[in-house]
């Protein structure tokens, strides 16, 4: 096993709002698929073992609780104001984490998740 993580859905109500706050926030592209009554928009990853992508199909609902996924990017208060400026919220951070493992942040997405930004060292 590579990594513990393998694929994780970030669940939305409004794709298409969903889609420009994270491609202007990671400033990433992401790539539209429907899947038997599944509408995802994919994140950029480069090998098969480790991706994501925002999902809206029946019985997912956005929300401020559960488990949290963090995010890299390699400018943490830059990517914060990218956040703020598309009317997401910075609710935790940056934090500075012991014995350099790097920064982290919590923010509110577009669609209401609580999601991690993780920057290393």
């Amino acid at each position: 096993m590579n990594n513990v993580i393998n694929w994780f859905e970030i669940p939305v109500s409004d794709m298409a709002r969903a889609v420009a706050f994270y491609e202007s926030v990671m400033g990433v592209t992401l790539r539209r698929e429907v899947m038997e009554g599944a509408e995802l928009a994919v994140f950029p990853h480069r090998d098969e073992q480790t991706g994501g992508a925002l999902a809206k199909f029946e019985h997912i609902t956005p929300s401020s609780q559960g488990c949290i996924i963090y995010l890299h990017t390699d400018d943490l208060r830059t990517t914060l104001k990218n956040v703020a400026a598309k009317g997401g919220e910075c609710v935790f951070g940056p934090l500075e984490l012991p014995d350099g493992i790097g920064a982290i942040a919590l923010f509110t997405d577009s669609e209401g998740n609580r999601i991690g930004l993780h920057q290393p060292a």
